[in-house]
């Protein structure tokens, strides 16, 4: 991932819903979440959700599939694996040790 990748996600993620859309998404994994739920889940009309979602997927951020007549959102865990590297690559001034609290805490959960 790339500074111009990061900043897209990031911007993505920076609207209250779409967080909470996609933090649905991901504890959601590995199913998803058809499009429906998410609407409802967010509490918006169908339209002022579409736009959101559709800032997530360009962002890359969200899959859709279609499984029979739904369509189906899924988080996509390999581009939120990157942008969250992107972002501990550098941490802690190339010193390992010192991310270990970061590491211990992602693994507990």
């Amino acid at each position: 991932m790339n500074d111009e990748d990061a900043l897209v996600c990031l911007a993505a993620l920076s609207h209250p819903t779409r967080l909470a859309a996609f933090r649905l998404l991901v504890r959601a994994e590995p199913d998803g979440l058809s499009t429906g739920d998410l609407v409802a889940a967010t509490q918006l009309g169908q339209s002022t959700f579409s736009t959101h979602l559709a800032v997530l997927v360009a962002a890359e951020l969200v899959k859709p599939e279609k499984r029979g007549r739904q369509m189906i959102q899924r988080a996509d865990i390999a581009r939120l694996r990157a942008m969250m590297l992107f972002l501990a690559k550098d941490c802690c001034g190339g010193s390992p040790a010192l991310c270990d609290g970061l590491i211990a805490e992602l693994a507990c959960c």
